[in-house]
């Protein structure tokens, strides 16, 4: 799924990410740190994959960066 960072504490490495239909998900600093990225902004598009624990809450637990890829006009 695809979803934008909402807000991030450099601190924790946490924070929480958008989907395109308005729900919030967060992310803990372990989701963070295996996306080997070094810092995340507000608006940056990501592709995540999320899980639900045992009492059915959804969180991020892999992050990675949304490439577009810009073809040139000839």
């Amino acid at each position: 799924m695809q979803a934008t960072v909402h807000d991030f504490d450099p601190a924790s490495e946490s924070g929480r990410l958008v989907t395109d239909e308005g729900v919030l998900i967060p992310f803990d600093g372990e989701a963070f740190a295996t996306s080997g990225l070094l810092a995340l902004r507000p608006g940056q598009r990501l592709t995540v994959t999320v899980a639900a624990t045992d009492d059915g809450t959804v969180s991020a637990t892999s992050l990675r960066l949304e490439h577009v890829a810009v073809v040139p006009e000839p």
